[in-house]
């Protein structure tokens, strides 16, 4: 048997300049996942992807301008947080399910954090506001390129549930001084929201108060509704 090693000299220009291209290509697909996913498109989810980008579009301008407030900040950086994430992701990413942006309990983490040493709406609680996502960022690239995605491993399934259902309590009495239409102080506590909102009852907003409750009310009468109408389709086609 008889192996044979080719040397530099066996490579003619052409050959050399093809592996070239190969290699910077095969480094750009892996650098920009976007484009072999974008060359081998099928045209048959444009009409779906429309679709999905028009329904994003609408939901993430009211929703990116509820968390900045949610994290006393203007509208308008929840705006810079909900676009800027997505375009990025879209030419880096890897994942075409992975939901990219502003989240409530981001939000709220940057409010109890920043709002102990600046102001909300000051122009310092903006500035360590961007700092610390800037700090955040670094983070979570430096783990990257490490590869220690294992760390989520060790967060147990009861810490996560209950961080969460906390945060959306918080959340949900946060709000309440724009449900009812009056001042009250950007707190954690929940029994002092409830406190300082019962002193306030006689200067609610009626028009607010009621503009909201139907809000609320309709929000689940169309769960309701979206629930029921997917039983029915269910049972149809089982039928």
């Amino acid at each position: 048997m008889t192996t044979c090693f080719a040397k530099p000299g066996d490579y003619d220009q052409s050959s050399l300049f093809t592996l070239l291209v190969l290699k910077v290509e095969k480094q750009m697909k892996n650098f920009i996942p976007l484009l072999p996913w974008l060359l081998h498109y099928d045209q048959a989810n444009l009409r779906g992807d429309i679709s999905a980008g028009l329904t994003v579009g609408v939901m993430l301008i009211p929703q990116g301008m509820a968390y900045a407030m949610l994290a006393g900040l203007p509208p308008i950086y929840g705006l810079y947080a909900s676009l800027v994430p997505l375009l990025l992701y879209a030419l880096f990413g890897t994942s075409r399910q992975l939901a990219v942006g502003p989240v409530a309990m981001v939000a709220l983490m940057v409010a109890a954090g920043v709002g102990t040493i600046a102001e909300p709406g000051t122009d310092a609680y903006i500035a360590y506001a961007i700092l610390l996502a800037f700090m955040v960022g670094m983070i979570q690239l430096s783990m990257g390129i490490l590869r220690m995605g294992f760390l989520v491993n060790f967060l147990s399934h009861p810490v996560i549930t209950g961080f969460t259902s906390a945060a959306a309590i918080i959340i949900a009495f946060s709000q309440l001084q724009h449900l009812l239409g009056i001042p009250l102080p950007q707190t954690n506590q929940i029994h002092e929201i409830v406190s300082l909102a019962i002193r306030e009852l006689e200067a609610v907003n009626i028009p607010t108060l009621l503009l909201g409750s139907a809000s609320i009310a309709c929000i689940l009468l169309l769960k309701k509704w979206g629930s029921s109408a997917e039983f029915v389709g269910n049972r149809k086609r089982l039928l």
